[in-house]
């Protein structure tokens, strides 16, 4: 499976519920929480390709996006094929 990062901040609902998405799948991921570490913000953008929004998330290299992208990509039954890939 390829690691993935979900970058976040506290209290936001989208955060919330794209890990939540992704803890009932069983799935391990690294959260990065801008609010707490800001100079990783920047990270985020660039990797982004300059989306400052969360949260961020990343499947191996791929950028999925945010949380609607998430639920889009699952909802389409290409969440399990992205997991898949190798590391």
């Amino acid at each position: 499976m390829p690691a993935i990062t979900v970058y976040t901040t506290p209290f936001c609902p989208y955060c919330f519920m794209a890990k939540r998405l992704l803890t009932d799948r069983g799935v391990a991921f690294e959260e990065i929480d801008v609010m707490m570490h800001p100079k990783r913000r920047g990270e985020m953008v660039g990797r982004a390709g300059g989306r400052t929004s969360v949260p961020q998330i990343f499947i191996g290299d791929t950028h999925v996006g945010g949380c609607d992208d998430l639920i889009a990509l699952d909802g389409a039954g290409k969440l399990d094929a992205l997991l898949q890939q190798e590391a």
